[in-house]
């Protein structure tokens, strides 16, 4: 009889959990740290509950592992996102603004239409990353794994830093000099070279 309960009550069991990790997120919004969110989300995730509009902004996120999320229209604006695992994740249209990104894999990730302007994705891999509509202006990608990238129709790349990127696809270095890219040692505020 107890076996029998547990299989009929799991479907409520399951909802639960979503619902206290929803809480966690909501509750934790507008905070600095990461309040749990850490675990909501990876949970959520694990689920394969849609994480659509999610709001995580100014969140520790560092080491957050959410590879094929799906996350459209997510806010991740100056979050810290060090390190993190988003690899496949869907990213369309989401507000990362300011985010960072260093070190996270972002391989085969859909940034379409997406706000990654003065995001920090130093040594970031976003190889096979789609790229189309995406606001780079100001954004940090030196160092980057950029193999394959989806790039032919950045919306902005001004004052972006590609100093050090790594496996750029042919043309691309050119099309963003010619955009307003540049090369420099630490952030786009300094005097900079063009991207040869």
């Amino acid at each position: 009889m107890v076996v029998v309960l547990y299989f009929v009550e799991r479907p409520d069991r399951i909802k639960q959990k979503h619902y206290q990790a929803w809480q966690v997120i909501n509750t934790a919004q507008g905070k600095g740290g990461s309040g749990g969110r850490i675990d909501a989300l990876e949970e959520l995730n694990l689920d394969r509950v849609p994480l659509v509009g999610v709001d995580a902004e100014g969140a520790f996120l560092r080491g957050l592992r959410l590879d094929r999320a799906p996350r459209e229209r997510a806010n991740f604006s100056a979050a810290d996102l060090r390190n993190c695992h988003l690899r496949s994740a869907d990213l369309n249209s989401a507000t990362l603004a300011g985010a960072n990104f260093q070190g996270c894999d972002l391989e085969n990730a859909n940034l379409e239409n997406s706000d990654l302007s003065g995001a920090d994705l130093t040594g970031a891999d976003l190889a096979k990353a789609r790229l189309a509509g995406t606001n780079l202006k100001n954004a940090d990608l030196h160092e980057c794994n950029l193999e394959g990238i989806r790039w032919r129709d950045i919306a902005a790349i001004q004052q972006t830093n590609l100093l050090h990127v790594k496996n750029a696809p042919g043309g691309f270095l050119a099309w963003a000099a010619i955009h307003g890219a540049m090369t420099v040692e630490s952030s786009p505020s300094r005097d900079a070279t063009d991207v040869r």
